[in-house]
């Protein structure tokens, strides 16, 4: 039976209460790390943000946290080349990963980057839910497929976030939230909410924070 993909719903006045109140308070980056030995503690629910180079991962933690520079923006493809920790509050971490399909990065630092996400997304108990960014305007690829299968093979429950919805009309809109739909058909480990977002709009961040919060 093949599952159902539907827009996430705007959350219950609770939970976006929740979600308000978690990002509201102290966001502290914690520090980037190169290898598995240099993680924090895994003592408190984190949940990871994953997605190709310039899809506006950077833009989209920062308007999440109110902050204008918490997540460095970089419009060289691949420049984030470390997974970076920040503390929301005491009980949660938001993980920014090194954005995939590096354009400009040598070989051998992508392969060295391809095994430390294998190992984060495979080895980190606390890691509750990853949440895989798609630029509107071109729906899933084939490298966002593949981030897509090695959350499938480690097990780890993703959500797609759709990413700068301001920039597309409404007919492209629909077309490529069916195209995002069909890709995710083959992945056992997709949630089967999407949550559409724009950064500079806000479209979604209400939604996105609720969700954030309420993971147990």
């Amino acid at each position: 039976m093949s599952m159902v993909f539907t827009l996430a719903p705007e959350p219950e006045a609770e939970a976006a209460e929740t979600g308000r109140l978690l990002f509201a308070g102290p966001v502290e980056f914690v520090k980037g790390v190169v290898a598995m030995p240099g993680l924090p503690p895994a003592d408190r629910v984190e949940v990871c943000f994953a997605g190709r180079s310039n899809v506006g991962k950077s833009s989209l933690i920062n308007a999440l946290t109110n902050r204008k520079t918490l997540a460095r923006a970089s419009n060289t493809p691949g420049r984030t080349q470390e997974i970076n920790y920040f503390a929301l509050g005491e009980e949660r971490y938001l993980v920014d990963l090194p954005g995939y399909g590096f354009a400009e990065a040598p070989v051998a630092i992508v392969r060295k980057w391809q095994e430390l996400l294998k190992a984060y997304l495979s080895g980190r108990q606390t890691l509750r839910r990853a949440f895989v960014l798609i630029d509107s305007r071109h729906g899933v690829k084939a490298v966002d497929d593949e981030i897509m299968t090695m959350l499938d093979k480690s097990a780890v429950t993703f959500q797609v976030v759709m990413t700068k919805l301001d920039k597309i009309n409404k007919e492209t809109r629909e077309k490529n939230i069916e195209q995002v739909k069909q890709a995710l058909q083959k992945h056992p480990a997709a949630y089967p909410e999407i949550i559409l977002t724009s950064s500079e709009k806000g479209e979604g961040l209400e939604t996105l924070r609720a969700v954030i919060a309420t993971l147990a």
